[in-house]
């Protein structure tokens, strides 16, 4: 299963967010928006989660 990640950091914010969120493409939208929504003031809208998931980035696994 392909992993996918998001960073705050890349994406301009007014609160200098550093939150990298990596995981399956689902678990990431979900945790992601709430994190949008929760720190940076977003609605949950259609719209917050297309942009979201076109700012997913492939990330390759972790290796122990």
């Amino acid at each position: 299963m392909a992993r996918k990640m998001i960073d705050c950091a890349k994406v301009p914010n007014d609160i200098n967010c550093t939150l990298t969120i990596a995981g399956t493409e689902d678990e990431v939208l979900d945790a992601a928006t709430a994190h949008a929504v929760a720190k940076h003031g977003h609605a949950d809208t259609p719209e917050l989660r297309e942009m979201i998931r076109s700012g997913l980035e492939d990330v390759a696994p972790a290796v122990a």
